[in-house]
């Protein structure tokens, strides 16, 4: 078997876990560089016949709705090994004579540690996992008290992902059904010596918070920082009041629009809305829908701030700048900060309401109406 040759071997990404040391969403479903963390070590494995990824029972429609490629999806069982067990028992006569299982919580394994482990099995072994030798120093603990010395000499830190020929394996899941730490173990068990192949240190597992930051640094990536901006326009039509960021400020005319045609709050919503690459408020709230005639503006601010979160994202601070010649903007812009802070659900101090004329130029110079810029950052980290 030439050492490119992979049409005998599938692969199987264990991905069943609910990452409770981490807290939050299941790790596998995390954001890691913009893929989850399970989209990344299925990609690992993209030159391969059949990949078969074992979910939780309670993940499998959104396995199907997001996991992209030729995957094969099987619901997991209550252990690692009951989950690890039911793919294999779905290869069993399917005529791949060798599989890989890789934990879905390792999404940087590289090309080389994979494929470290099938030259090992081309070569004849029967089991072959990669490791990285320890180098520090092993302490003995109790009560935060260090109680002895563990000699290193030997010892190495297990990966995966760990190879088997597939009848081996399976042979030795259906022998010892109360399971085991990893596959290597029950090989062990019964009585198949494991070769050892090179891991890496960049090979990490995904098992607390900081693991992640770890794993932005390997990729090269940090935070996803985005900014958008919004500029709208509203024409002045009788009244007495306008309504500007939140606040009614009297005035000798109205602005004339289908909502409540504040514009220092329709330019913030699109900016936020462009920051997400998701058009504007008229997107989202077409004009031509009757239930939006006369609306509060807040609903599109929101609206926006949500969807902002639901991706992910923080907004860092925003900035609106109101262009008219009157009324005055000034007595009002810290009671405008406060109402978009409200909204949007970030602190007064993150946002700034100023504003300036146009020297007498243009339609807002001849006092036809208001313009407004907003710029927004949001932050994923």
């Amino acid at each position: 078997m030439a050492m490119k040759d992979l049409s005998q071997f599938a692969v199987i990404v264990t991905a069943a876990g609910r990452g409770t040391r981490m807290g939050g969403a299941p790790k596998q479903w995390r954001d890691l560089g913009g893929q989850s963390v399970l989209a990344r070590s299925i990609a690992a494995f993209a030159a391969f016949p059949r990949v078969i990824v074992v979910l939780n029972p309670e993940d499998m429609d959104r396995g199907v709705e997001e996991l992209a490629g030729p995957v094969v999806l099987v619901a997991g069982g209550k252990t690692r090994s009951d989950s690890v067990r039911a793919a294999l028992e779905t290869l069993d006569g399917s005529g791949f004579t060798h599989v890989l299982i890789h934990d879905a919580a390792r999404p940087l394994v590289s090309p080389g540690v994979i494929m470290g482990v099938i030259l090992a099995l081309q070569a004849g072994a029967v089991a072959a996992a990669p490791g990285v030798p320890v180098s520090d120093a092993l302490w003995r603990g109790e009560g935060g008290l260090v109680t002895g010395l563990q000699p290193r000499d030997g010892l190495y830190r297990a990966q995966t992902p760990q190879g088997f020929r597939l009848d081996a394996i399976l042979a030795a899941h259906r022998a010892h059904p109360e399971g085991a730490a990893d596959d290597v173990e029950l090989a062990r068990r019964a009585g198949h010596e494991v070769a050892i192949t090179p891991g890496s240190d960049d090979n990490l597992k995904l098992t607390y918070g900081p693991d992640f930051d770890r794993a932005r640094r390997i990729l090269g990536t940090g935070m996803d920082i985005r900014l958008g901006n919004g500029f709208d326009v509203h024409a002045f039509e009788p009244g007495d009041h306008v309504t500007l960021c939140g606040v009614e400020v009297a005035h000798d005319r109205a602005l004339k629009g289908h909502s409540d045609a504040d514009v220092g709050m329709h330019a913030l919503t699109d900016a936020i809305y462009g920051a997400l690459a998701e058009g504007d408020i008229g997107r989202h709230f077409p004009p031509s829908e009757p239930q939006w005639k006369g609306a509060a503006s807040e609903i599109f601010l929101r609206h926006a701030a949500d969807l902002a979160r639901a991706r992910g994202f923080a907004i860092g601070n925003a900035d609106v700048t109101l262009i008219c010649e009157a009324p005055k903007i000034g007595p009002h812009a810290e009671a405008m900060q406060d109402r978009l802070a409200a909204i949007i659900g970030i602190a007064a101090d993150r946002i700034s309401v100023k504003a300036t004329t146009s020297e007498k130029l243009g339609f807002t110079g001849r006092g036809e109406g208001i313009a407004a810029i907003a710029t927004a950052t949001l932050i994923k980290e």
